[in-house]
């Protein structure tokens, strides 16, 4: 268990930490997320955690964190992954915000197929996302994006899930999950819709100042977001994300369609974007 040696923690969630640390063996830099066990609802929860992770390890893609490992010492699971040594997505979008400027559309897409990419990928291997954000969504120094935080909240018990649900505004919540039904591939696209909107508007597509709780589910479950302006957008980034935030799951893209659509603009990089 003395494999890492701890240099620094990177971030502090509800039920876990993560640092930054060095393997003793060839002195490889990793994260360590260290999450603590008795806040999982269940023996089975555990069991099913575990499952997950191994689930996760096997995926092998340029666009998703690695699972590299993971141990169990006491009552703190350790799951070590890939270091992502730069800032995440909604680090650039403040920033942006800040020097009051938008990102250009072209780098939009040079990000978004990173990222659309990586959910293929995912969804190919029938694993979902399920907390797609900017503050999930990791860019290294080379501008590679890397997803990372794959959703295992959904083990930890309703009592500290209720209490989460409360503190962080469900911005990026599907009509269907506000109703408490399953998640399914369709809550991912809705959430890549909502994250393709932030990096355009340079906020969430139901942000409003002072708004409750109720006015924002019932303008979720509509699909009511203020359009981008189209003589700023293309009309292929409004039209993607109009398909992504389609209130009806059934009526939603499934990732290839969009990986391809993106993979398209990407390729039209001369900047012929079509404005009308």
């Amino acid at each position: 268990l003395n494999m890492y040696e701890v240099e620094g923690v990177l971030g502090r969630g509800q039920f876990s930490i993560v640092c930054s640390a060095k393997s003793t063996s060839d002195n490889k830099r990793v994260a360590l997320k260290k999450i603590h066990i008795p806040s999982m609802s269940s023996p089975k929860a555990r069991a099913d955690c575990l499952k997950e992770i191994n689930l996760l390890q096997q995926l092998d893609h340029p666009n998703i964190i690695k699972y590299l490992s993971s141990y169990i010492d006491g009552d703190e699971l350790t799951i070590v992954l890939e270091l992502a040594d730069a800032g995440d997505l909604s680090r650039m979008i403040k920033y942006f915000k800040k020097q009051r400027l938008l990102i250009p559309e072209r780098t939009i897409w040079k990000y978004f197929v990173q990222i659309a990419s990586g959910i293929h990928h995912m969804h190919s291997k029938r694993i979902l996302h399920r907390d797609i954000k900017p503050a999930n969504v990791f860019v290294t120094k080379e501008g590679i994006v890397k997803l990372g935080d794959l959703g295992l909240g959904r083990f930890f018990s309703a009592k500290t899930m209720a209490a989460q649900s409360l503190v962080g505004t469900p911005y990026y919540m599907s009509p269907e999950r506000l109703h408490e039904e399953a998640y399914t591939f369709s809550s991912d696209i809705w959430s890549l819709g909502c994250l393709l909107y932030e990096m355009c508007a340079l906020q969430s597509p139901f942000f409003e100042n002072r708004l409750n709780l109720y006015s924002l589910t019932k303008k979720i479950e509509r699909g009511d977001y203020p359009p981008l302006p189209s003589n700023i957008f293309s009309k292929e980034i409004r039209g993607l994300i109009y398909k992504c935030l389609e209130p009806n799951p059934s009526d939603r893209p499934d990732i290839s369609n969009i990986y391809g659509i993106a993979l398209g603009m990407t390729a039209n990089a001369d900047g012929s974007l079509s404005f009308r």
